[in-house]
């Protein structure tokens, strides 16, 4: 499903998991990419506006969980594609540490309503994969990015290290990854929601440091 959030702006649904697309003339930001199963949902998607995948002049990563940058590594060998994210989740995105719900995490929560079906859903979409993405890039610089729609990194820690929000000054929204989600299929809370527990994986003093 894909719905436009204002001018430009769409905001498209994969496997339980959102990106968005900005586009400003023929040019594309991309922020997040789905999981990896979500690749030709991904494509279709930017076809479906008029766009190609080669408009997408980068893709911007609200944090390094599989199901954020499953499409980072196609789009960065096709079509050289720079993937841009907070420096502190470099090392995160490249896999030299892992901030991410495990195959245990789930096990202990699967007694809560909705996880074991949330859980097969995103194992068949490559959520099992660990998906190291070597040519992970942090921001250029700071303030808003010279891309399609000037999009503005703001500092999100906690549900990882690195976790960036976008700020959209095109249409006044913010792109807030998982830092502040409508709703979730283990969640029995409707509307703006901080995500369970299970699914945190930065201390908070890490949070408070990254943040400094």
């Amino acid at each position: 499903m894909i719905v436009e959030l204002g001018s430009g702006v769409f905001c498209v649904t994969g496997t339980e998991v959102n990106w968005v697309i900005v586009r400003d003339g023929s040019d594309v930001t991309l922020i997040d990419s789905g999981y990896p199963g979500d690749l030709t949902r991904l494509e279709a998607s930017l076809r479906a506006l008029g766009s190609r995948p080669q408009d997408v002049r980068a893709i911007l990563s609200t944090h390094a969980h599989i199901d954020h940058i499953g499409g980072l590594n196609h789009f960065h060998r096709e079509y050289g594609t720079p993937a841009y994210m907070s420096a502190n989740e470099i090392a995160h995105a490249r896999r030299e540490y892992l901030e991410q719900a495990g195959p245990l995490d789930v096990a202990r929560n699967v007694w809560r309503p909705g996880v074991a079906g949330w859980a097969a859903r995103i194992t068949r979409a490559g959520a099992m994969r660990r998906n190291p993405v070597p040519h992970a890039q942090p921001f250029p610089h700071a303030g808003p990015l010279d891309l399609p729609g000037k999009p503005q990194p703001v500092a999100t820690a906690g549900h990882t290290a690195g976790h960036t929000a976008y700020y959209l000054p095109g249409i006044g929204a913010v792109a807030t990854g998982d830092a502040l989600v409508t709703g979730h299929r283990v969640s029995r809370v409707d509307g703006p929601q901080v995500l369970p527990t299970m699914f945190h994986h930065c201390p908070p003093a890490e949070s408070a440091a990254a943040l400094d």
